[in-house]
């Protein structure tokens, strides 16, 4: 595979559009996090009561990304994803002006799952335009627009220093309508629209074990790493004392990682298949979880986190080549499944660690069972692979990773 021939199986300025739409909704979603120690302070937030905060988002992106999905069958990516962007002005506004409790903020919050919601319209917008064997590589790069945390991370607490905390809502409010304007001209539907599904079609995509094992994965890559965006922030300021712009930019330090080597998972997971590709990142996340939960200085601690979060966001891109070697009429289907799956992952996390640190005094237990949730989902894989083997085609076997390395390099055109 080359990068050349990539560029002309595609749609380059639909890819474009995904990507920015991802990356401007994904800065929206996770901005509690980055606020988090300002709302914490503003409205005397308990441990918990902030983690929870943080994750509410998350868990109403795994709600409204089966309900974008599912518009996204019937009416198109570029329609949904301009209805997607135009709703998320919606809480920013109501934070900006309004809200003011933390009953109110969780109202907001819940709402801010549409920005997270938007993983369902703008993958299948870019995937639409690609064949199989280049599908890693083009949802890795529309994926990698998780790289709006840094946008969160970075500005959201100078600005809220700056202009005050309520401010910095409605200032996001204005790249949300530049990108808004970028996806009416640029963004386009692929020419061969995917099938709309019934309700017993999606009731025969959820009987499939597979379903379900994808889910379980990638509520532990996608989750692992768009909770640790969410709630870093809190935990440096809270465990190590940092300031709050300080917590901010480590954590943006952590997040480029994981972002930006989101399409790398995907093009590795092309080149030698994405089971290969998860056996050794969730073994890896494992390990440093594990780390992390014994608490050590907070130097070997942003660079376990660093470790983390690259083969978090490579795992994210390697579950999304599988999709397609499964599931190939049914991507869109499954997008806006698995992606819901990882939302609620996301919203565990935050929520586990908050409740960790407010019942033990420490974050350290927390991590250590993400560390074990991983360890989990490395098992349940390595268990899959013969029957994987037996049952997927062989074209898909080879693709997935679940044949000779030598297969999958034929396969990825090497």
């Amino acid at each position: 595979m080359s990068l050349k021939d990539f560029r002309r199986a595609g749609h380059a300025p639909t890819l474009a559009s995904a990507f920015l739409y991802f990356d401007v909704s994904f800065m929206v979603w996770v901005i509690l996090g980055p606020l988090g120690p300002f709302l914490g302070e503003s409205l005397r937030l308990s441990a918990s009561q902030k983690g929870f905060l943080t994750a509410v988002p998350l868990l109403g992106g795994s709600f409204f990304r089966i309900l974008l999905g599912l518009m996204t069958e019937r009416i198109g990516g570029k329609r949904t994803g301009l209805i997607g962007l135009s709703l998320t002005l919606v809480p920013l506004l109501i934070a900006w002006q309004w809200a003011s409790g933390y009953g109110e903020f969780l109202g907001v919050g819940l709402l801010l799952g549409i920005a997270g919601a938007s993983f369902a319209a703008a993958l299948p917008l870019a995937s639409g335009w690609y064949p199989p064997e280049y599908q890693g590589l083009a949802m890795g790069i529309a994926g990698a627009g998780n790289s709006g945390t840094l946008l969160a991370t970075l500005f959201a607490p100078r600005l809220a220093q700056a202009f005050g905390w309520r401010s910095v809502f409605g200032i996001a409010m204005i790249p949300v309508c530049l990108v808004w304007i970028f996806f009416v001209v640029m963004a386009k539907d692929a020419p061969v629209r995917r099938p709309t599904y019934r309700w017993r079609d999606y009731a025969a995509v959820f009987a499939q074990p597979d379903t379900a094992w994808f889910c379980l994965i990638y509520s532990i890559t996608f989750g692992g790493f768009s909770g640790l965006a969410s709630y870093l922030s809190i935990f440096y300021h809270d465990q190590y004392g940092l300031t709050k712009v300080q917590a901010g930019d480590l954590t943006t330090l952590v997040v480029v990682f994981g972002s930006f080597l989101r399409p790398v998972g995907g093009l590795l997971s092309d080149r030698i298949g994405g089971v290969r590709m998860l056996q050794v990142l969730l073994g890896g996340v494992a390990l440093c979880m594990a780390a992390v939960g014994t608490l050590p200085p907070v130097a070997a601690a942003v660079a376990l986190l660093v470790l983390i979060m690259a083969m978090l966001g490579m795992g994210n891109g390697a579950v999304f080549q599988l999709v397609p070697q499964r599931f190939p009429t049914q991507v869109g289907m499954l997008t806006g499944i698995v992606g819901a799956a990882g939302g609620l992952g996301g919203f565990l996390l935050p929520s586990l660690l908050g409740t960790m640190k407010q019942a033990t005094g420490s974050y350290g237990l927390g991590f250590a069972v993400f560390a074990a949730g991983a360890g989990c989902a490395l098992v349940a894989l390595l268990a899959l692979r013969q029957n994987w083997r037996r049952t997927w085609p062989r074209e898909s076997v080879v693709r997935a990773g679940l044949a000779p390395l030598e297969d999958a390099a034929v396969a990825a055109g090497d």
